[in-house]
């Protein structure tokens, strides 16, 4: 199978883009498909990578993927040439788009590729851009019934005295403040006071038009991964419905669990998995966490935040992330080798489930006559 994996983009998580999308390539099944390297820089443009770059970071463990900016790619509606390089097609069979956030994450590249008529791994546009904005998921997950932790939203071109005011009054210090629409707490902060306050959303306003403000919970950080299609027809493998995987903690080592600490700093946290947990908490955990994936109609994949507050036991979703970090750190793979599902083994049910929703989805009527 011709795969394609996108990588980088023009987002604040560019390089950590980078990094996930190398570990994808190691892992990839070799004899089973070819990959074709597809790099988008930070202004945004598309370059088709010489096959020696994918050999180069397969030799070695260490390397990450980087972009020549040799030979630009073009995106062509419809089925044709779909994508190509110098008036060449490229061929795709599927695209694996290892995208964190905006511009990759948030249903942009989505939409471009249902345009098309290309394949691909995860959500679909309208999951995609409702998850990538914090403020629409918890509201998506409050009419659901889930639990959700309180928060106000501050719109640009930023809060006046009054507003600030209200989030003090309404939750008290310490508070976290992040942008709606950020990934990888990329623009995140704790704040103990008024001054760091104003700091901390100032900043955050530097990465998105909404900014949310938080109480913070003294919490356990649990994650679970998910997998499948909430859409999935009768007569589906059992694999491709929606499926809840070992859960993991997270025990941060910075103030909390920071980008640095996500991707950067191997130190920066330590996890346990499973999760300590009552079977009672982590069937509960489990069974919100598919709830909330099939509420927002995530498909392909997505890992699912939640808070534990280690004073009353209460569970809450946090947020959740439908492209997540595949580095060598990251809790998605880390979780499902937990469950039993390995690396490799992962990447071909996602190719598998992205190009049986795509021939789901192309069933649906378009034309009505008159």
């Amino acid at each position: 199978m011709n795969v394609v994996l996108l990588y980088g983009g023009k987002s604040g998580e560019h390089e950590i883009s980078l990094l996930s999308a190398s570990a994808i390539l190691r892992n990839i099944d070799r004899p089973r498909h070819r990959v074709t390297l597809i790099g988008i820089n930070k202004g945004g443009l598309w370059f088709l990578q010489d096959p020696s770059e994918a050999e180069r970071v397969r030799n070695d463990p260490e390397a990450v993927l980087r972009i020549s900016e040799d030979e630009g790619v073009a995106v062509v509606p419809g089925r044709g040439l779909a994508l190509a390089s110098s008036g060449t097609k490229i061929q795709a069979d599927i695209v694996f788009p290892a995208l964190h956030g905006t511009f990759g994450e948030d249903g942009t590249v989505q939409g471009l590729l249902d345009c098309a008529g290309l394949p691909y791994v995860g959500s679909g546009v309208g999951a995609s851009a409702v998850s990538m904005d914090k403020e629409r998921t918890k509201q998506v997950w409050q009419n659901a019934g889930l639990p959700v932790v309180p928060w106000r939203c501050l719109r640009s071109p930023g809060p006046d005295r009054d507003a600030l005011d209200g989030c003090e009054g309404a939750f008290g210090y310490p508070l976290f403040v992040k942008p709606s629409a950020g990934g990888s707490s990329v623009g995140a902060a704790k704040a103990g006071d008024r001054a760091a306050l104003e700091a901390a959303v100032a900043e955050a306003f530097l990465w998105d038009e909404k900014v949310l403000v938080e109480p913070a919970i003294p919490a356990r950080e649990i994650e679970c991964s998910v997998t499948g299609n909430p859409f999935c027809p009768p007569g589906s493998p059992p694999e491709h419905t929606v499926r809840a995987y070992c859960l993991g903690e997270i025990n941060p080592a910075h103030e909390f669990y920071d980008s640095d600490a996500k991707y950067i700093d191997p130190e920066g946290a330590s996890t346990v998995t499973p999760a300590r947990l009552t079977p009672e908490q982590a069937c509960f955990i489990e069974d919100t966490a598919k709830r909330a994936y099939a509420a927002l109609d995530c498909a392909g994949l997505a890992r699912v935040d939640f808070f534990i507050n280690k004073k009353t036991g209460a569970v809450f979703l946090n947020e959740i992330n439908t492209m997540p970090g595949f580095t060598a750190i990251s809790m998605f793979p880390k979780m499902c080798a937990a469950w039993g599902m390995d690396f490799p083994s992962v990447i071909e049910l996602l190719l598998e489930e992205g190009l049986a929703r795509f021939k789901h989805v192309n069933r649906k009527k378009t034309d009505y006559r008159f």
